[in-house]
């Protein structure tokens, strides 16, 4: 058996009276942090698995789009907007019912899928491209005033051009010409030369004449 000088003793003794004050306390951190990693794991496992589901959900939407059937997307998309609300694939789904819904002449449905992105869409991105869809509707209903409050809404520069075209259509609409040159302007302004729908806004903006 080996034998051990006093000052070893003395170490293994201290070792000894460490460990077995505070052995508990080591092996519950060490537990914990093990479990941590396993939930970590876990975690990221759900979330890879949450969005393999939405794609393949999204890739059937794709192919029932094709069917042109209004009632058989929105339930394709309701599986999306109900199921995985915070993936990008549901707010998408339900830009692509609210457009069927708009062919199908349903235009009650088609703002309740807009104001849903609006609600829910983590990109703000669609909330801005929601709002001027829903502000179309509105304009072919000739509800102007209600149209004109959704496009004055706060929204990104990058809308700014599409927002004041719109704007545009809609004071056309409601005879209100000088005020639709200059939201045409506007449009033109913001909108580079460089995108073809520069062009139809000017179209727009010079068939209305010259200011009085």
């Amino acid at each position: 058996m080996a034998t051990y000088d006093l000052e070893e003793q003395e170490k293994i003794a201290g070792i000894k009276a460490w460990w077995n004050k505070y052995s508990t306390a080591i092996t519950i951190l060490l537990t914990a942090f093990l479990v941590a990693i396993g939930g970590t794991q876990a975690w990221k496992y759900y979330q890879q698995q949450q969005a393999q589901q939405a794609a393949d959900l999204y890739a059937l939407l794709q192919q029932v789009k094709e069917s042109n059937d209004a009632a058989k997307i929105n339930d394709a998309a309701h599986l999306l907007t109900e199921g995985f609300p915070s993936s990008g694939y549901a707010s998408r789904a339900a830009l692509i019912a609210a457009q069927a819904d708009v062919q199908a002449g349903n235009n009650k449905r088609a703002i309740q899928n807009l104001q849903w992105v609006i609600d829910y869409a983590q990109e703000t991105a669609l909330h801005d491209l929601a709002r001027l869809r829903i502000a179309g509707i509105l304009l072919d209903e000739e509800k102007y005033d209600e149209a004109l409050r959704i496009l004055n809404t706060p929204h990104g520069e990058t809308f700014a051009g599409l927002y004041l075209d719109r704007k545009g259509d809609i004071l056309v609409a409601s005879k209100k010409v000088s005020e639709a040159r200059l939201s045409y302007q506007a449009a033109v302004d913001k909108l580079s030369k460089s995108n073809n729908y520069h062009n139809i806004v000017q179209m727009k903006l010079d068939a209305l004449g010259e200011s009085d």
